[in-house]
């Protein structure tokens, strides 16, 4: 079986039920949103919430996976994302398994695939009220029109500093919210140098919970360096999560917003 990019391509017709390897984290949440832990077997190391994850058995990390463990397991299907895992892994294990995986880049694009999922594994009312109260969560947001001239470098890496730039979900989640990406001129995950930060002219830097984890100590190093934009500390996960943990970005956005306009 080749690996599926469509829920609409798998066979037998769906639903497919039993049980579950999730190999995203963010797409894991979801699954026990849906009421689903019962089903849920196999998770990665990364996958930390809800905290009933934890005790399911540990398949690998994101990118390796142990694929002995994942037959012990003998899912009925496996999720997975284009971008969180190692191709390689994903083709091999569709082999033998039916695997979904997703491709992710915009607030529609996520919302897709919370329908998708709840179509997968026939708890499609559920997934629609989350998509619901998402998409709900996001029109309700108050957009303050002086945001859209500020331009914000989103640090992801430091050593070397790398950013989130176009065709990324954090960048869509940046336009989200009426901001300009600094580094919209570039793709995905480019490394940046001091200077490439300086001729950005961010007037924010984001520096994200994850990957790496900056602390107070890195805003001080980047003030040096950009002396006068406002840098922030931000949860990454309201950033680039793109499950259930969706419907309380907004919230979190606000408050963002509203403490660096005062």
């Amino acid at each position: 079986m080749k690996i599926l990019t469509n829920i609409a391509s798998i066979q037998p017709p769906l639903p497919l039920l039993g049980t579950i390897v999730s190999l995203v984290p963010s797409q894991t949440e979801l699954l026990f949103e849906l009421g689903l832990a019962e089903r849920v077997v196999g998770v990665t190391k990364y996958c930390i919430y809800p905290r009933a994850a934890q005790q399911k058995t540990r398949v690998g990390g994101t990118k390796q996976v142990d694929i002995g463990i994942i037959e012990q397991l003998n899912p009925a299907f496996i999720l997975g994302n284009k971008e969180e895992n190692e191709i390689g892994f994903m083709t091999q294990l569709a082999q033998k398994y039916p695997v979904f995986v997703s491709d992710i880049f915009t607030l529609d694009d996520a919302l897709a695939m919370i329908h998708e999922v709840g179509s997968l594994t026939d708890t499609a009312e559920k997934a629609a009220k989350i998509a619901r109260t998402i998409r709900e969560n996001f029109d309700k947001m108050p957009r303050n029109p002086s945001n859209r001239e500020q331009r914000v470098a989103y640090l992801i890496w430091r050593k070397p500093y790398m950013a989130a730039a176009a065709s990324t979900f954090i960048d869509a989640m940046l336009r989200e919210i009426g901001f300009k990406n600094a580094f919209a001129d570039l793709v995905r995950y480019p490394l940046l140098s001091a200077a490439d930060l300086v001729a950005a002219k961010p007037d924010c830097i984001f520096l994200s919970s994850e990957p790496f984890p900056f602390r107070q100590k890195h805003i001080e190093e980047l003030q040096q360096i950009c002396p006068t934009a406002k840098i922030r500390l931000v949860d990454g996960e309201f950033f680039s999560w793109y499950g259930s943990r969706l419907q309380a970005a907004p919230r979190y956005f606000e408050s963002l917003l509203a403490e660096l306009n005062s």
